[in-house]
């Protein structure tokens, strides 16, 4: 039985080191089949024969005891229960005062390495807070620049925009083009101003989401056709910014790098757990054989500016089980992604 105990301890050890397996499972698991295999012993009045095996066993439920106390405190007392009473094995039945000293003695290595696994567990909480203080720094000064610079630039070129309106006798085309400039800039410094509040505050206010796609898709130009067809109901509200911000990257996309571009088509549907995204424009309808804007240059280029664009967004989805992909479609781009519901 001794020898059973070992193996099993030795397995859960390697189980609770394995990434996607909570510790605290194998923590349980572990004390469970020790503190069985002891009760063994009492309940048919047989005794352990050899302690070679315990020293396999109780080191490994002493590291099981660790590293509960680390990752899930609570299941930590069952491992060290199995340490403390491990000596019922060989002293059983023996005199109580034996039984109780011995208990008494191994339950001492227990509650040390608990208590080594609570410290550790103390140094990982002041490393998370100090890192989310190290963000939310970041993020407030990155604040301050938005407000400070971006907005200011942007009002200067709103301001111009209305300047222009009011010259007399405008060719309406000129007319129109100022106008959308105008809107444009207001819907800019709406988004920098609601940025703004989320960077000093996140959970203020509600983030753009796939309600306002429409006015998005509305908005995008006057010489290009904005096809949009959205089937996506009861996602989150982080899933839903998502989709907007794909969209939206995929939209700025098209406006920098595909000028001849006159029909974007855009598809939000429901998957089951994710939301399908797919853009697709006709920017190089009409270009010479060969000159399509460069193959998968648009992508490469936000990669080698720094890791924003279609690469950052990639890059994001990536970590939360979702996926992003651009490249030549047809005559013109397509971008798809995968979101999380």
């Amino acid at each position: 039985m001794n020898l059973i105990g070992a193996v099993l301890q030795l397995c859960a050890l390697v189980v609770a080191f394995r990434p996607r397996v909570p510790p605290a499972y194998s923590a349980v698991g572990g004390g469970a089949v020790s503190l069985a295999i002891t009760a063994y012993h009492p309940l048919t009045g047989t005794r352990g024969d050899t302690t070679f095996w315990l020293l396999i066993e109780v080191p490994a439920l002493l590291a099981l005891t660790m590293l509960a106390g680390r990752r899930a405190p609570l299941a930590a007392l069952v491992p060290g229960l199995a340490v403390s009473t491990i000596l019922l094995r060989m002293v059983w039945p023996g005199p109580p005062s034996l039984i109780l000293a011995g208990c008494a003695g191994w339950s001492l290595g227990a509650v040390g390495v608990a208590a080594a696994g609570l410290y550790l567990r103390s140094l990982d909480g002041n490393r998370r807070r100090a890192v989310a203080q190290a963000v939310r720094d970041q993020r407030l000064a990155l604040a301050r620049d938005l407000h400070d610079f971006v907005a200011h630039d942007v009002s200067g070129m709103l301001v111009q925009a209305q300047a222009a309106r009011l010259a007399p006798e405008l060719p309406p085309r000129i007319e129109d083009a100022l106008r959308r400039i105008e809107e444009g800039g207001q819907r800019a410094l709406t988004s920098l101003d609601r940025t703004v509040h989320m960077l000093n505050e996140p959970a203020r206010g509600p983030f753009p989401g796939i309600d306002g796609l429409r006015e998005l898709a509305d908005g995008f130009s006057p010489t290009i056709r904005v096809n949009l067809a959205v089937e996506a109901e009861q996602i989150s509200r982080e899933a839903s910014a998502t989709v907007y911000r794909v969209v939206t990257e995929a939209l700025t996309n098209v406006r920098r790098h595909a000028p001849r571009a006159t029909t974007v088509d855009i598809a939000v549907t429901r998957d089951g757990d994710m939301v399908r995204i797919r853009v697709d424009d006709d920017g190089s309808a009409g270009l010479p054989e060969g000159n399509d804007r460069g193959g998968g240059s648009r992508f490469a280029e936000h990669r080698r500016n720094g890791g924003f664009g279609l690469a950052g967004l990639a890059e994001v989805l990536g970590t939360v089980g979702g996926s992003l992909s651009a490249g030549p479609h047809g005559a013109g781009w397509r971008v798809t992604a995968a979101v999380p519901v």
